[in-house]
C-alpha cells in the first residue's frame, strides 16, 4: 500500500472509533472512555498485520463488532471494551492473562468465553455446529455477554459476506438461521434477528431474495399512499385526545414474506399483510397501559377488528421481555393492516432488548444480567442430550406460542402452547416432576396428558413412591420436562445395565464363551441392538434369557457368518439395481469443481427434477441424496452438517424425461377438465401420467402427474394453467 492509502486507512479508523463512542446507547463515564480506548489501542495494535478476505485492514471487523454491540444492543463499556478485543486472544499473540492484567477479570472472563467457542474440538458423526451452539450456551454460565457479542460478531460477518465463495456462503447463512436468529429472537434483540433472517435468505436463497426485494421496491409507492391514507383516518381522534404520539409504517421484512407465501402456499401478491402500522407513544409509568387500551379503542372506531389476531402482550409480556398491543383491522379498499401500540419504553425494550430493561428498571445491571441467566438455565440443563436434539429442543421452546397458568397459591407460570401437567410439574421444580402421581386443574383430576390453557389453575399430586417411566414421555412437551424425564430414565437403565453385565459374563462363562469386547458387538449385532448397554439392560430384566443366549452360542460358529454374507449381499444387491436405474436415468448430475459424475439418489422429500437448484448430501448408509437447495430439510442439513454437503447442478437436461405432481384449486365450472388436459397435451406438448379431480360445493381439487423435460417447461406449463377461467392455485408438490 502507499502512503497516501495507508493515511486514507488510519483516518477511517479513527473516524469509526469516534462514531463509536457518539452511537453508545449508555452514557459513558470518564472511565469508561478510557477503557475503551485502552481496548481500541490493544486492538489495532494486535492486528496491525492482518485484513479480512474483501482486502481492509482487520481492526474494522472488532470496530463494526463494538458498534453493534453499543448502539443496536445498548450494552455497557465493558461489553464494548471484549467486543473490540474478541479475536486478539484467538489470532494474535497475546495471551488471556496478558488481557485479565490489562483489563481486569470481567474483560478477560468475556473474550475467553469467545475465543472457547472458536477452539471447540467435535465429534466427527457430531454436527459441528449444533455442538457449537450447546457450548455457546453453556458458556452463560460465565457471563451472558459472550453469547450477545457472538451474535453481534455474526452480524458483521454476515453483512461483509460478498467477497467470500458460495459455497462458504451457503454454509455461514444456513448455521445463521438455523442457530444464531432463533437465539437473538430469544434474547429479544428482534431488529438484529430481523437482519440475520433476511441476509441468510439472501445468501441460501439468492434467486428469492432478489425477487422479493425488487417487488418490495416495486410496491413502495403504493404501500407508502396506502399507510399515509390509513393513519390520516385516526390522527385527527388521537391529536383530540391529546396524545403524544408517533406512527410509522414499516414493511414485514423478506423473510417473513417468504415463510407467508411457503406457509400458505400463495404468490407475493397474494401475501395480505405485507407491511405493519406501528403507533408510538408517550407516556409516564403510571397511565401507560390505560393509554394503550384507549388507543385500541380509537383504532378500532374507525377499522374493523379481527378478534381472532389480537395479541395482548402488556397484560402478560413475552419472556423475552416483549410488551405491546397487536391487533389486525380491516383497513381502506377491504385489506386487512396489523397495528402495533407501543409506548417508548415498550419499543425501546423491543429495539434492544435486556438493554433497555437495566434502563427503565433502573437497578443493578449485574441484577437483570443475573435474572435473564436463570430463564436460560432451563434449556442448559438439557446438556446430556446429543447436540442436534439439544439445539432442536431448544428451538422448540423459542418458537412455541405461550399460555400462562396459576400455581394453587396464585402465582403465574409462562409455558409454552400445549404444555400439560407433566411439563408444569418440572417447571416448578425437579423432584415435584420426578415425584408426580397425579394432577388436578381447576379442582378436577385430569390425565397428566391433558394439554392446559391460559387461566388454568393446576396443582400437582406427589408421592414418595412415584418415579418416571418412559409413558411419561408421551405427557412431556418440554425440552426441560422431557430432558429430565430422560436422564431420570437413563439413570435407572444404567443401574439395571450393571447388573445385567455381571449376569451376562456369567452366563457366557457357563457356555465356555470368552466375555470380551468382540463378543459383546457380535451379541449386539445378533440380537439387533444399537449399543452394548441396551444389551446389558435387556439381560437384567431378563428380556435376553438363558435359552436366547443358548440359541445365540450354537449359531455362533456358523450361521454368525452367513448371517453377515447375506446382509452384505442384500445390501449390495439393493445398491447396484439403485444405482444401475439412477446412472441411466439421470446422467446429467455433476459433483463438486471438477463437476465429477457419481452414483446418487434422489431425495423423497422434495423431488427434484433437471433445472432446479440442488445440492448433494451424503447420508451415512445411502450414499449422496441430491436435495434441492428450498427443499424444507435444506438449512438443517447444510448447517449442522455442512463437512457432508458437495456442490451440484444439472448439466444437459434435454434428452431425459422427468415426472412432476401438479396440484389444482379452483371454482368448478363446465368444461374445466377439457381445458386443462387441453393446455397440458396440446398447447404444451406435454404427455400426461394420470389425473385426479374432486369436487365439492362448487370447489374442486386436482392432482396431475406429467412427464416434462426440465423444469423451464413445468413453469411455463403452471404458468399457463393459471390463466384458465376458474383456476385460483397452481403449485408443484
Amino acid at each position: 500500500m502507499t502512503d497516501a492509502a495507508i493515511e486514507k486507512e488510519n483516518k477511517e479508523i479513527a473516524h469509526q472509533y469516534k462514531e463509536l463512542l457518539r452511537i453508545s446507547y449508555q452514557t459513558l463515564s470518564d472511565e469508561d472512555k478510557k477503557l475503551i480506548r485502552h481496548a481500541f489501542d490493544v486492538a489495532v495494535d494486535a492486528h496491525k498485520d492482518q485484513r479480512r478476505k474483501s482486502g481492509e485492514a482487520y481492526i474494522f471487523h472488532p470496530i463494526a463488532v463494538a458498534k453493534i454491540v453499543a448502539s443496536e444492543i445498548g450494552l455497557d463499556a465493558t461489553s464494548i471494551a471484549a467486543a473490540l478485543l474478541h479475536d486478539v486472544v484467538e489470532d494474535t499473540p497475546y495471551s488471556i492473562e496478558e488481557i485479565e492484567r490489562m483489563f481486569g477479570k470481567t474483560v478477560a472472563r468475556i473474550v475467553d468465553g469467545l475465543t472457547k467457542i472458536s477452539h471447540l474440538q467435535h465429534d466427527k458423526d457430531v454436527s459441528l455446529q449444533a455442538e457449537n451452539f450447546r457450548k455457546m450456551l453453556l458458556t452463560l454460565n460465565d457471563d451472558v455477554r459472550v453469547i450477545i457479542i457472538k451474535i453481534a460478531d455474526r452480524l458483521h460477518n454476515m453483512q461483509t459476506m460478498d467477497s467470500m465463495r458460495t459455497d462458504k456462503q451457503e454454509k455461514i447463512a444456513s448455521e445463521t438461521l438455523y442457530i444464531y436468529a432463533p437465539l437473538a429472537h430469544r434474547i429479544g434483540l428482534y431488529n438484529i434477528k430481523t437482519e440475520l433472517e433476511d441476509l441468510g435468505l439472501k445468501y441460501t436463497e439468492p434467486e428469492v431474495y432478489n425477487e422479493i426485494l425488487q417487488k418490495i421496491k416495486e410496491s413502495k409507492e403504493d404501500q407508502d399512499a396506502y399507510i399515509a391514507e390509513f393513519t390520516d383516518v385516526i390522527k385527527n381522534s388521537l391529536d383530540k385526545e391529546e396524545i403524544e404520539y408517533t406512527i410509522k409504517g414499516r414493511p414485514k421484512s423478506i423473510f417473513s414474506i417468504r415463510r407467508k407465501m411457503k406457509n400458505q402456499n400463495v404468490s407475493f401478491d397474494e401475501v395480505y399483510d405485507k407491511f405493519a402500522v406501528r403507533i408510538i407513544y408517550r407516556t409516564n409509568p403510571a397511565n401507560e397501559k390505560f393509554l394503550a387500551w384507549k388507543i385500541y379503542s380509537i383504532v378500532t372506531d374507525h377499522f374493523r377488528p379481527n378478534p381472532t389476531r389480537l395479541r395482548d402482550w402488556i397484560s402478560s409480556p413475552k419472556s423475552t421481555g416483549y410488551e405491546a398491543l397487536h391487533i389486525t383491522v380491516m383497513g381502506p379498499k377491504g385489506r386487512w393492516v396489523e397495528v402495533q401500540i407501543r409506548s417508548e419504553r415498550m419499543n425501546e425494550i423491543a429495539e434492544k432488548g435486556y438493554a433497555a430493561h437495566y434502563k427503565y428498571k433502573q437497578g443493578n445491571q449485574e441484577d437483570g444480567l443475573e435474572e435473564w441467566v436463570n430463564k436460560l438455565q432451563e434449556a442448559l440443563e438439557s446438556s446430556e442430550v446429543n447436540a442436534v436434539d439439544f439445539v432442536e429442543q431448544f428451538k422448540l421452546n423459542l418458537y412455541s406460542k405461550e399460555i400462562f397458568v396459576f400455581t394453587p397459591q396464585g402465582d403465574l407460570k409462562s409455558l409454552p402452547k400445549g404444555a400439560t401437567p407433566m411439563d408444569f410439574a418440572f417447571s416448578i421444580h425437579t423432584e415435584v416432576g420426578l415425584r408426580t402421581r397425579g394432577a388436578r386443574v381447576n379442582g378436577k383430576l385430569v390425565p397428566l396428558s391433558t394439554e392446559l390453557n391460559s387461566g388454568d389453575q393446576v396443582e400437582i399430586i406427589t408421592s414418595e413412591k412415584a418415579k418416571p417411566n418412559s409413558n411419561w414421555l408421551d405427557y412431556a412437551t418440554t425440552a426441560r420436562a422431557r430432558a429430565k424425564i430422560k436422564s431420570s430414565l437413563k439413570e435407572e437403565k444404567k443401574g439395571i445395565a450393571e447388573e445385567g453385565k455381571a449376569i451376562l459374563a456369567r452366563k457366557l462363562r457357563a457356555q465356555k464363551i470368552p466375555f470380551n469386547e468382540k463378543t459383546i458387538n457380535e451379541l449386539v449385532v445378533y440380537f439387533k441392538l444399537k449399543t452394548s448397554l441396551d444389551l446389558f439392560y435387556r439381560v437384567g430384566v431378563g428380556t435376553i434369557d438363558n435359552q436366547k443366549l443358548k440359541d445365540y452360542a450354537a449359531s455362533r460358529s456358523n450361521a454368525l457368518v452367513s448371517f453377515f454374507k447375506s446382509k452384505i449381499r442384500k445390501t449390495q444387491t439393493s445398491q447396484d439395481l439403485d444405482k444401475d436405474e439412477i446412472t441411466a436415468k439421470y446422467d446429467q448430475l455433476v459433483f463438486g469443481r471438477d463437476e465429477e459424475v457419481l452414483d446418487y439418489k434422489l431425495a423423497n422429500c422434495c423431488n427434484p427434477i433437471p433445472g432446479d437448484s440442488v445440492f448433494g448430501f451424503v447420508t451415512v448408509s445411502e450414499g449422496i441424496k441430491v436435495h434441492k437447495k428450498d427443499c424444507p430439510n435444506a438449512i438443517q442439513l447444510q448447517s449442522n452438517f455442512a463437512y457432508r454437503i458437495i456442490q451440484a447442478k444439472w448439466k444437459d437436461s434435454t434428452q431425459e424425461e422427468f415426472k412432476a405432481v401438479i396440484k389444482l384449486t379452483g371454482i368448478d365450472n363446465l368444461g374445466l377438465v377439457n381445458d386443462v388436459t387441453k393446455e397440458i397435451s396440446s398447447n404444451m406438448n406435454v404427455n400426461m401420467r394420470n389425473i385426479y379431480f374432486d369436487s365439492s360445493d362448487g370447489v374442486f381439487s386436482g392432482k396431475i402427474t406429467v412427464i416434462v423435460k426440465n423444469n423451464n417447461i413445468l413453469k411455463k406449463l403452471m404458468d399457463n394453467l393459471k390463466k384458465i377461467n376458474g383456476i385460483d392455485k397452481v403449485s408443484r408438490e
